[in-house]
């Protein structure tokens, strides 16, 4: 059998927890990795919904983008759901790891597949972060690459929100950059306004992420960057791409454990709109 230690080690190859931001948690979070896999999934979130989904399907492994320990519990008292969901996933003998900041900045990761998505061509690096500790390839968070096409604005915030499903986003743009072609695209999975000075170095028409401020979208009117914001949810890209690496991994190792996807919908944000 497989056990949980030789899955992270394979995956701390491709996606070093050295390439995590200083203030992350990454790597295990609860359980034991000595334990054999049975059965593996992907998701996004770790939260009470996806944890009861696991336990359904016999899950003993949940590899996770964002940590579920992110904040450090004060106490374990479980009529906390947190708590009470930390409590869940020790009773059922799960273990729970995370790649996160890590995964975003590998080569091949988070970003990568958000700029596969977007059709971006001739990719480099957002945030340059230095040398993979491993491959010693350069690394960074978030991409930038260019578009096909000439979208406006407009054209170009209907076809994220076509392309990543959601009921709904946000556009920032200068009225005066309305009609401007896009051309060269910026993208940083997550919550990614603390960068958008690079993707205006970068030379980008247009930044795709997440969680962006109200004084944040006025800096970005105000240098020309047209945003896109989606929502943080676009990063459930990974539930799908890990499941297809861990996949392709069984077949180089000959791993024997099943891989499947959460099925739960985790944006905590619904959409209300009125006609």
């Amino acid at each position: 059998m497989t056990k949980g230690t030789e899955l992270i080690k394979r995956f701390e190859r491709f996606a070093s927890p050295q390439l995590a931001e200083h203030w992350d948690h990454v790597g295990l979070q609860i359980g034991d990795p000595d334990q054999p896999i049975h059965r593996l999934m992907t998701t996004l979130d770790v939260r009470p919904e996806t944890v009861d989904e696991a336990v359904s399907k016999g899950v003993d492994f949940i590899f996770a983008h964002h940590p579920v320990m992110f904040h450090p519990a004060k106490d374990l008292d479980t009529r906390n759901p947190q708590n009470a969901m930390y409590a869940k996933i020790l009773s059922n003998r799960i273990t729970v790891y995370a790649a996160h900041t890590n995964l975003d900045t590998a080569n091949g990761g988070m970003n990568d597949w958000l700029a596969t998505k977007l059709g971006l061509t001739d990719c480099q690096p957002l945030v340059p972060a230095g040398n993979d500790p491993v491959s010693n390839e350069p690394v960074g968070m978030g991409r930038v690459g260019t578009i096909n096409g000439a979208m406006n604005a407009r054209e170009f915030a209907d076809f994220c929100q076509r392309l990543f499903k959601v009921p709904g986003l946000r556009l920032i743009v200068n009225p005066a950059d309305f009609e401007k072609p896009i051309h060269r695209v910026a993208v940083l999975g997550g919550a990614g306004q603390d960068f958008y000075e690079q993707a205006v170095q970068a030379g980008a028409d247009a930044y795709v992420t997440g969680d962006v401020s109200y004084h944040f979208a006025h800096d970005m009117i105000a240098n020309h960057l047209t945003v896109v914001d989606p929502g943080h949810h676009i990063e459930a890209i990974c539930e799908h791409q890990l499941a297809r690496l861990f996949k392709q991994w069984q077949g180089e190792n000959g791993w024997e454990f099943d891989i499947c996807e959460n099925t739960i919908n985790t944006d905590p944000f619904t959409f209300i709109v009125n006609q």
